[in-house]
């Protein structure tokens, strides 16, 4: 009986993706090894987070870097940082923005779910641009100068979300904001592989980059981290760590606050509940590590060794078609899509969780009568029962 069986839950297997309602991946074994290991000592939190703070900087080519509880934390301390600075008084206010700049401004058609976060830390979102492209009324989207017009006295930040298709680009939106002194927030929770992303969007001139540490990358669930400017990352940890404290015994590490340009010591952070532990900060330094010992084409090539198994099984099936999507491209995670001739894909979707084990897809595409298989968060011992679902509910 394993661990959750005794607690009377079901475990299943994750042919969906690294959706956090479905408990994300499976780590590696030496990522819960080095987490096992973490917990059986203590250490001083903010000289942890400077340690990681190296090693993030050294993988994406920013200032500084610093773990959080996930992608949306690191969101959330992102723009209370753009906020705040290293202005402790803003620090204890927030989320009440009065007196500071607190206007993030963000494209329309990049809007979603995990902004959420940004309007939590206090700030209010500016929308620039109609996503006509995506309405079906035309073709166009946000340009740069709405973005460079919406730009005040009250803006604290410019967010923008990494996708292949956001517009404008990216280098266009940071050299307007280099020149009007605005930093620039990317969520790219979602954007590995290609590993050249942890230091492409640096590269191009963001402030701070949030990335999750549950999904590709493939450690603790409840764990990102941002990367980016120094001062920025200062006022993130200041803002997130555990600070009741005496003052005069308060001696965090040089290389992530520098107490000499702070005119005091805040109290608890609007981020204090954001906190990493000392096990998920290690657990994302191995697996951060890990990927970074690996290449693109080896990882492509064994979630597409997944796939081709369980294509092969079905292809042959009259009442199916089937495609291995991004078979080629290594850069991106290869999908194998199921489209059902006759009947309804939902009531095979439904039948494939009502299995044991129950089988989770991807019913993003559902309405096309399609499901996606991820390779992502299942291992090759679950193949059989994926290939046997799919056999017996497509008879």
């Amino acid at each position: 009986m394993n661990i959750y069986e005794s607690l009377g839950v079901r475990t299943i297997i994750n042919a969906k993706g690294t959706a956090t309602r479905l408990s994300g991946g499976r780590m590696r074994p030496e990522i819960g090894e080095a987490m096992l290991a973490a917990s059986q000592l203590c250490v001083d939190i903010a000289e942890l987070q400077a340690a990681a703070s190296l090693q993030i900087a050294a993988a994406t080519g920013a200032e500084a870097g610093y773990v959080a509880s996930g992608a949306s934390a690191c969101l959330l301390l992102a723009a209370a940082a753009c906020m705040a600075g290293l202005n402790p008084g803003r620090m204890a206010r927030l989320p009440d923005t009065g007196g500071m700049n607190s206007q993030v401004i963000m494209v329309r058609s990049q809007r979603n779910g995990y902004d959420h976060a940004i309007r939590a830390s206090g700030a209010s979102l500016i929308e620039v641009g109609l996503p006509d492209r995506f309405a079906g009324a035309g073709v166009r989207d946000a340009q740069s100068w709405e973005i460079e017009d919406a730009i005040t006295g009250q803006t604290a930040a410019i967010f923008y979300v990494a996708d292949e298709q956001a517009q404008p680009p990216l280098a266009a939106v940071t050299e307007i904001a280099r020149r009007h002194g605005v930093p620039v927030i990317v969520d790219a929770a979602a954007q590995l592989p290609p590993a050249s992303n942890l230091r492409r969007f640096i590269a191009e001139g963001a402030d701070l980059v949030a990335f999750s540490g549950g999904k590709v990358l493939g450690g603790p669930q409840a764990s990102g981290f941002l990367c980016g400017r120094r001062d920025l990352i200062m006022s993130v940890a200041l803002q997130h760590l555990d600070l009741d404290v005496y003052e005069d015994m308060w001696a965090p590490p040089p290389s992530l606050i520098d107490r000499s340009q702070l005119v005091g010591m805040p109290p608890h952070g609007i981020g204090r509940s954001c906190k990493a532990g000392k096990e998920e900060i290690v657990g994302l330094l191995v697996a951060l590590k890990l990927f970074q010992s690996e290449t693109d084409a080896g990882r492509h090539a064994a979630w597409l060794a997944r796939l081709q198994p369980i294509e092969a099984a079905v292809r042959d099936n009259d009442r199916v078609k089937t495609s291995i999507e991004h078979a080629g491209d290594t850069s991106k995670i290869p999908l194998l899509t199921v489209t059902l001739g006759d009947g309804d894909i939902r009531q095979l979707i439904g039948d494939l969780i009502h299995l044991t084990p129950s089988i989770h897809v991807d019913a993003g595409r559902r309405d096309a009568n399609m499901l996606a298989i991820n390779p992502v968060c299942f291992w090759d011992e679950d193949i059989p029962a994926i290939i046997g679902g799919l056999h017996n509910q497509l008879r």
